[in-house]
């Protein structure tokens, strides 16, 4: 059985993140999403939250499970029966870091392989961060997120100027 670790704060989930976590699961036999506990990043949503927003979101995908983990990534992957890492790479900005991060955790493990996959064209501009400034500002988050994070930003930014209306939509009407 071939395990794949998806590891990220998730902070919140985008409809990027599920987009790499569904076209990745068709190449394993487990997924595991891992939620990074990190309190350095300052996080927006604990972590058990992030985890009920994923397990919501993935729910019905029979070969995903969501979990939450700190220390090293490949100790973590050790743990579960992981031989694959799975990470997304949306822009060439993202490649220096991902490369770097990934001879570490060959170095540290050589038996875990780093697997790359590029975004869908539709989410390859989606960050959190980008979705929690949205948020924070009051914009529509319609295709970005799913609606359980939709209305959890909502929740977390109740005093957000009210939404714009969607394009093509008129007022009072």
């Amino acid at each position: 059985m071939r395990t794949a670790v998806y590891p990220g704060t998730f902070d919140p989930v985008t409809n990027g993140h599920l987009d790499l976590a569904d076209r990745g699961r068709q190449h394993f036999d487990r997924l595991v999403i891992a939620v990074l506990r990190n309190e350095d990043k300052r996080p927006l949503f604990a972590v058990e939250q992030r985890v009920a927003l994923l397990q919501e979101a993935t729910r019905g995908w029979g070969n995903v499970e969501v979990d939450s983990f700190d220390g090293l990534l490949v100790h973590y992957a050790r743990r579960v029966g992981a031989s694959v890492i799975l990470r997304g790479l949306r822009a060439v900005s993202d490649f220096e870091y991902e490369m770097q991060m990934a001879m570490m955790n060959r170095k540290l493990d050589p038996g875990i392989e780093i697997v790359f996959l590029m975004p869908s064209e539709a989410f390859s501009y989606v960050s959190s961060h980008l979705v929690r400034e949205i948020a924070r500002l009051g914009g529509r988050l319609d295709g970005l997120v799913p609606k359980a994070v939709d209305r959890a930003l909502a929740r977390r930014f109740p005093d957000a100027p009210s939404a714009d209306p969607p394009p093509g939509a008129t007022e009072g009407g």
